[in-house]
């Protein structure tokens, strides 16, 4: 055997190691979660995690999760939230880099860089000065609020809505307003349409974030009765005398399988518009 030979095998040796590790400390967590929801509380007080249930129809976690979490009231908020945010968040940001893209103006680079700049500072340093807002305003525990709030400006998705305006020719723009079109026709009739990878893009990224959003939920939204949302559900089973793992596993189960019904029947407009985002960008 060659020298090249046996650096090749032991690198795919390692390559392919390396990959198993990886593999495996991602699904350890979802596995362990899985055998924990199926275990009653006195079996699960004597077992170690990794012990499988006695039976796997044990589903008492699961009714006990979905009624004392609220979490028939916690998807209705979440979904609220879901939609709305997700709506204002394209339809303003999309305009954002409308404007940014095909109008050059004093200011548009000082306006770019304030977002980049913006970017860079972590959300949890602007959280004193937001509170402060959002309770003047009288916006804690007031979904609409909140809603709001979380619209506020994304701009990930700006960037990537202005990488796909600069790949669409300026010569639509100018084809429709000969033809007597408004800026506000250009925009919505010819150019939005063509987005439709930016905007699944923005969805997946923007979705998932808002759905998984714990601590400004848990923050302006501190009604854990009427207002309480997915991430905050599962808070009902902590306390000072310790956690309900077996019931928060459940929980966690349940709050899994909306996600990933999405993306079991729309995987294939997922991969298109995740495929030609990083195609434009």
């Amino acid at each position: 055997m060659t020298a090249a030979r046996a650096k090749k095998i032991i690198w795919n040796v390692f390559k392919y190691a390396t990959l198993i590790l990886g593999a495996f400390i991602s699904v350890l967590p979802v596995v362990v979660c899985v055998i924990t929801a199926f275990k009653s509380p006195e079996e699960y007080a004597s077992t170690n995690v990794m012990t499988l249930p006695q039976s796997w129809t044990y589903l008492e976690n699961f009714v006990q999760a979905w009624k004392q979490a609220n979490m028939g009231i916690a998807f209705r908020n979440s979904a609220i939230i879901l939609v709305c945010v997700l709506t204002g968040s394209i339809l303003t940001g999309s305009m954002l880099a409308y404007v940014l893209s095909r109008f050059k103006f004093k200011g548009n680079a000082l306006i770019r860089n304030m977002f980049l700049f913006a970017s860079l500072l972590p959300g949890i340093a602007m959280q004193v000065s937001v509170y402060q807002i959002m309770y003047s305003l009288g916006w804690i525990n007031f979904m609409p609020g909140y809603i709001i709030m979380m619209c506020g400006t994304d701009i990930i998705s700006i960037y990537i809505f202005i990488q796909f305006f600069e790949n669409i020719s300026t010569s639509l723009d100018e084809s429709a307003i000969m033809d007597g079109c408004t800026y506000f026709g250009v925009f919505f009739r010819i150019l939005f349409p063509l987005l439709k990878p930016a905007i699944v893009t923005v969805m997946i990224l923007k979705g998932v974030g808002v759905y998984n959003e714990y601590y400004t939920a848990n923050l302006y939204l501190q009604d854990k009765n009427n207002l309480v949302t997915v991430a905050t559900s599962l808070f009902k089973f902590t306390g000072p005398l310790g956690n309900q793992y077996n019931y928060i596993c459940a929980g966690v189960i349940i709050t899994m399988i909306p996600a990933l019904l999405i993306f079991i029947f729309c995987q294939k407009q997922i991969y298109s518009g995740l495929t030609q985002g990083a195609v434009k960008g």
